[in-house]
């Protein structure tokens, strides 16, 4: 067998031991690493878009949105009928109930009268969940998962804060923190829709 014979048998072999030998890929987000996918609920995520939540030059917190299938709309988003994830990866130190506090603003300036009814309850109880932090510090990775059929799980540095919260109503009022009309930073909604 000739040499070009052998390489023309032999290079699909290598090529796919190659493609599994490289490691997982991450995402640059003004210096910090955002995966390419997370594994939410038995499902493989991927990376839909990742931004840096910041005023002025002060950064507050890397974000990066995971869904099971690319979305390009906030409609999309809330559609998805399957888990999906939103990861912050904290750069500074912020008083958990101050950042909590934040949350439920941002969550209120996003949601109708009758979209806030329907959460209130857990509502109170995402902003208990922060409170009852001391603080958060940079380096801290904060999870906000969506599970069907379980809920919103959040975790911080992996280990679950508060309680698993019903409804996926809650879910995407949380997602319009960031997806909303009124977003928390318009570029980071832009970034976490693949802009």
């Amino acid at each position: 067998m000739r040499i070009g014979e052998q390489f023309k048998k032999w290079a699909p072999l290598a090529l796919l031991a190659l493609a599994f030998a490289v490691p997982a890929q991450a995402r640059d987000v003004s210096g910090v690493k955002v995966d390419d996918t997370a594994t939410v609920g038995g499902k493989e995520l991927k990376l839909n878009g990742a931004g840096m939540r910041a005023i002025v030059f002060v950064k507050f917190y890397a974000i990066g949105l995971y869904l099971p299938e690319k979305k390009t709309t906030p409609a999309e988003v809330q559609a998805e009928a399957g888990p999906r994830r939103v990861s912050l990866t904290i750069q500074r130190e912020i008083n958990s109930e101050e950042f909590g506090q934040l949350f439920i603003t941002s969550m209120n300036k996003n949601s109708t009268k009758e979209e806030k009814a329907k959460v209130v309850n857990q509502t109170v109880k995402f902003g208990e969940m922060f409170a009852s932090l001391d603080k958060v510090v940079k380096g801290d990775i904060i999870t906000l998962d969506w599970i069907p059929g379980t809920g919103t799980v959040s975790t911080l540095n992996g280990k679950k804060i508060g309680e698993t919260l019903p409804g996926i109503d809650f879910y995407n009022a949380v997602l319009r923190i960031w997806l909303g009309e009124s977003p928390a930073q318009e570029s980071v909604k832009k970034e976490l829709l693949g802009g």
